[in-house]
């Protein structure tokens, strides 16, 4: 079992904790295969593509093929970008579960498809933060989740780790510098051991389905934030389209109401329950997103699907 660490030659949020990741020991060449050089530390390949990050799919299934190795995660190196141009360091699953199958999804991936999340989500959100703290990027970098968005498409656990959110902190080599270290002792390349790996039978197996809210996904950030909470699929409230009914709102059933959210809910569920064999999943709502008539029918959707509803005190 590998993991595959992906990394874009054409991204300097990409490439720069990928060179800091290779200045460390114990890296060799690996093969290259369609055009895409690979790097071999252990049982981590880091890869380097000419592409965007996220255009190169199914990698994980293309690099089996090519060398037999099975794969059993992957983590992807990339920029960030936001409105607010904010310096930011940030890890989320991804996936367009929302979109209807013939659109063109605008940043890759597959309509109606989400990767399994890495257990790894979680505890690499604290560690980051331990990491950037202890280099002194904090508070200038806000430490954070986002929610589940873009491709590529990958069907193994898969995790984004970006740096942003303009070029000034795209090429800040001290940011470079503790993302590699966040994958060098994540993954424990430094001889510890590896961070996050998923186990049921550990007695802390509660998986946060995070849905509604906004792209930073703050109210399931405080949840998360607990020991021994784990991080599913993340599902901001523009990735649950819902069509405002013509009829009375206080009256509403789940099937009058239009959109891809219950497309959305199941196939996010589905791939978190992918990603964390004997979990228990509780679906957590951003309470205040939504109004009655999207609560109660998101509501009496997770019923219908035997999805749990977890309140905060559910988590503890």
């Amino acid at each position: 079992m590998v993991t595959l660490v992906v990394a874009t030659t054409i991204d300097p949020a990409s490439i720069g904790p990928a060179s800091s990741l290779l200045a460390m020991p114990g890296w060799q060449p690996g093969p290259t295969f369609q055009g895409i050089r690979s790097f071999v530390n252990g049982e981590v390949r880091l890869l380097e593509h000419d592409k965007s990050i996220v255009e190169e799919d199914n990698l994980d299934k293309r690099w089996e093929e090519s060398t037999s190795e099975v794969v059993d995660e992957l983590v992807f190196l990339s920029k960030h970008t936001a409105v607010s141009n904010r310096p930011a360091l940030t890890v989320h699953p991804i996936g367009v579960p929302h979109l209807h199958e013939g659109e063109v999804p605008p940043q890759g991936g597959k309509p109606g498809w989400a990767a399994p999340p890495s257990p790894r989500i979680g505890a690499w959100l604290k560690l980051l933060k331990k990491i950037a703290e202890s280099r002194g990027l904090v508070p200038e970098f806000e430490v954070t989740l986002e929610a589940t968005h873009h491709g590529p498409e990958t069907n193994k656990p898969t995790m984004f780790v970006e740096i942003g959110s303009t070029e000034e902190y795209w090429t800040r080599q001290d940011a470079a510098n503790v993302i590699a270290l966040l994958v060098w002792e994540g993954l424990g390349l430094g001889g510890g051991a590896s961070v996050g790996n998923w186990s049921s039978k550990n007695g802390k197996n509660k998986v946060l389905l995070g849905i509604g809210g906004g792209h930073y996904v703050p109210r399931h950030m405080d949840i998360i934030q607990k020991d021994g909470v784990w991080v599913g699929h993340l599902l901001s409230g523009y990735s649950l389209p819902m069509e405002d009914p013509t009829r009375s709102k206080e009256e509403v059933n789940t099937q009058v109401i239009g959109g891809t959210w219950r497309q959305a809910i199941k196939v996010a569920f589905e791939a978190t329950e992918a990603a964390f064999p004997g979990g228990e999943i509780f679906a957590h709502l951003d309470q205040k997103s939504f109004k009655s008539w999207q609560k109660n029918a998101i509501t009496g959707y997770l019923g219908e699907q035997n999805i749990k509803i977890g309140k905060p005190a559910d988590f503890c």
